[in-house]
């Protein structure tokens, strides 16, 4: 390749002459070659994003656009370039009329499709991103552009018509006492930001769908991001009943399959569909003149992306939101230490209902082992059904049915060994072994081999015994305690989206409970200590964000019982439905003792001597406090090298600088051809 600049080896890439960035080439002065390609008289360089996640290579390359290309290549368009000795996919970023480049160019390839998918706004969000997550815009870019399906690019588009609904009446809104404000904002135009304490019960997809409706009014587009597809077709339904258009909105989920969900983003791009529902990969829809970004249930793991550089959709919604002067509503059931953050920085407002109006529509909570239930039943503390929790049940089944929330999945997820109470391994692994039903043999968690003949090799004895109880087991359990009683299950194995009004037994693991027709007539929060007792920097705002997500499907006043110690703080803040005292005293916890979100961090996972290179070519801030490594706790990973992890921590002012100093050491690490891999996470989801 000729871009200038001195040749190098790039590992797998061949040999590669590295241009500087913005570089591009002058014209030679010889005449070409008859049957040589010319370049483009008007703007002949165009600068590529190529798709090469190198960190030392994050930068656009400058390539010739060859005339008879001339007309296909435009900002945004999806072409192929030799890079490095190959051909590599890469966006067209922008066109030039010259560079300060002193070398020869190479032309472009190929222009693989004209269609402009990737937007200025859409590239600007994904550098910033980049160097927010200490990552590369090729690993951005990625998520937020789904593959192409040329059968769907061919499909006659339609033309966006003008169109703008009426501003929405209150409606849900109402019960928040600057709910209608808030809407009355949108609707004219302004971009106010909110954190929202949303009110238990049906009503969130409802209230969702007219503050969208508001962003439409005033001639902007909406966005919303949400944890799973249930809720996806929730607040899409609520959407269609609002908005009277179906075509001016898409829902964007990953089981619509490769080509719809083409097709749907597209609509979206091309300014035919204004607003966009979506789960987790939505966050980047290329909607147009952006009005409104919403995120709900900020705190649910599954909005944690797997992939690098790891962005969490509250922070990309927020920096779309800053970008496009766009209006931000983050809410749910419970809040969160982050949305704290926004709260006390002043970036968002809080927006909740009065307290009159709170006790009105919660539920009626009581903890299993009071001092009342104690005086009637000494095993109210210890029992896993105590008598409370068998009461309410078989009461509330006259009037409806009853969810029971289960923390584990499977039938007995953990085993010990009967006499000596030592857990129970796996001879081959060291895996857990667990029973998938009562008449199956152990096997393993991990492996998956049976363990038909154990014997516990501590004491030699051959009977288990159940150390956690799962959703089957507890099915199997309430079936012989309530006989004639329905019980169905929700879970990984099988999700329920909703359940009619009639009595029964609903046994659910968290995040995956149905909607009750007219809501349940009570719930059973199951093993609180298996929630509590977890090692989690989160665990208090998680547990108290499970509970309520599954006490606000119960109708207003209805009991709900949690197997938990009464004085515990998630315990009190369900038991008042006040989420935002324990999220303030959370971050205050945090502030003392300097975890996030008070403080930005990073987390850093390699062989010792990759993350002590890193750490050695990183300028950290002022500052900066590296914590470890010490090793990670993988017993799963049998074989492999030695894993270490180290924390770096700095203050939430010098966030950026951070994510800036992680790239480049990790740019210098990639430009030696370090051969071991360093996984930098910013503001990982787990510390501990």
């Amino acid at each position: 390749m000729t871009n200038g600049g001195e040749t190098e080896p790039i590992p797998g890439m061949g040999a590669l002459a590295a241009p500087k960035p913005g570089s591009a080439a002058k014209p030679a002065g010889k005449e070409p070659k008859k049957g040589a390609r010319r370049p483009a008289e008007r703007l002949p360089v165009a600068r590529v994003l190529v798709d090469v996640p190198l960190p030392h290579l994050d930068r656009p390359f400058d390539y010739l656009v060859p005339e008879q290309l001339d007309a296909q290549a435009v900002p945004g368009c999806r072409v192929r370039v030799r890079f490095a000795g190959q051909l590599v996919d890469g966006f067209l970023a922008e066109r030039a009329e010259g560079s300060d480049h002193e070398g020869r160019l190479l032309f472009l390839e190929r222009v693989i499709s004209p269609e402009p998918v990737l937007t200025g706004e859409i590239a600007a969000l994904a550098r910033e991103v980049a160097d927010r997550y200490a990552g590369t815009v090729a690993d951005v870019l990625r998520l937020a552009i789904p593959p192409r399906h040329a059968r769907v690019e061919a499909e006659p588009a339609a033309a966006p018509q003008p169109w703008r609904p009426d501003p929405p009446a209150p409606g849900p809104w109402a019960h928040y006492p600057a709910g209608p404000s808030f809407l009355a904002a949108l609707a004219a135009g302004g971009s106010p930001r909110a954190v929202w304490t949303a009110l238990p019960g049906p009503d969130w997809p409802q209230a969702i769908a007219r503050a969208v409706q508001a962003a439409l009014a005033s001639g902007r587009g909406a966005l919303v991001v949400l944890a799973d597809g249930r809720q996806v077709a929730r607040v899409d339904a609520a959407l269609a009943a609002e908005l009277q258009a179906p075509s001016r909105h898409v829902a964007l989920t990953a089981d619509q399959g490769p080509a719809e969900r083409y097709r749907r983003w597209l609509a979206v791009l091309r300014g035919t569909a204004r607003a966009v529902v979506g789960t987790r990969a939505a966050m980047f829809a290329p909607v147009r003149d952006l009005g409104l970004v919403v995120l709900w249930d900020d705190g649910d793991d599954v909005h944690a992306e797997p992939h690098a550089p790891y962005p969490h959709p509250r922070e990309v919604l927020a920096l779309r939101a800053h970008r496009c002067g766009a209006g931000a509503l983050i809410g749910g059931f419970c809040r969160t230490t982050d949305a704290t953050v926004l709260v006390e920085t002043g970036w968002a407002r809080p927006l909740t209902a009065e307290r009159a109006r709170i006790r009105a529509v919660m539920p009626r909570v009581r903890p299993a082992g009071d001092d009342a239930e104690l005086a009637r039943d000494e095993a109210a503390r210890t029992a896993r059904l105590p008598d409370l929790a068998l009461r309410t049940a078989r009461r509330a089944l006259a009037d409806g049915p009853v969810l029971v929330q289960v923390p584990r999945r499977g039938y007995l997820p953990g085993l010990r060994c009967e006499r000596c109470r030592e857990p129970v391994r796996c001879a081959a692994c060291r895996g857990p072994l667990s029973l998938r039903s009562a008449q199956a043999a152990p096997d393993c968690r991990w492996c998956g081999r049976i363990a038909g003949g154990w014997r516990c090799p501590e004491c030699g004895w051959a009977r288990l015994r159940a150390a956690v109880v799962g959703a089957k087991r507890t099915a199997e359990e309430l079936g012989r305690a309530f006989p004639g009683v329905p019980v169905r299950t929700s879970g990984r194995e099988g999700v329920l989206d909703a359940v009619d009004g009639r009595p029964a037994l609903v046994v659910s693991t968290p995040g995956a409970e149905p909607v009750a027709a007219g809501g349940y007539a009570a719930a059973l929060l199951l093993d609180g200590w298996a929630l509590l007792g977890r090692a989690d920097l989160r665990v208090a705002e998680e547990t108290l964000r499970r509970w309520m997500n599954a006490a606000a499907l119960v109708r207003p006043a209805a009991p709900v019982v949690v197997l938990a110690e009464g004085s515990l703080p998630p315990v009190q803040a369900l038991l008042r439905w006040d989420p935002v005292t324990l999220a303030e005293r959370e971050l205050a916890d945090r502030r003392e003792l300097g975890f996030p979100p008070a403080v930005r961090m990073a987390s850093l996972t390699g062989t010792p001597a990759a993350i002590r290179e890193l750490l050695e070519a990183a300028r950290l801030p002022p500052g900066a406090e590296v914590l470890g490594p010490v090793p990670v706790t993988d017993e799963a990973a049998a074989e492999g090298p030695v894993k270490e992890r180290a924390l770096v921590r700095v203050p939430r002012r010098a966030g950026p600088a951070l994510g800036r100093a992680l790239k480049e050491a990790q740019g210098v690490r990639s430009a030696r051809r370090a051969p071991d891999p360093v996984r930098v996470q910013i503001d990982p989801l787990e510390l501990l």
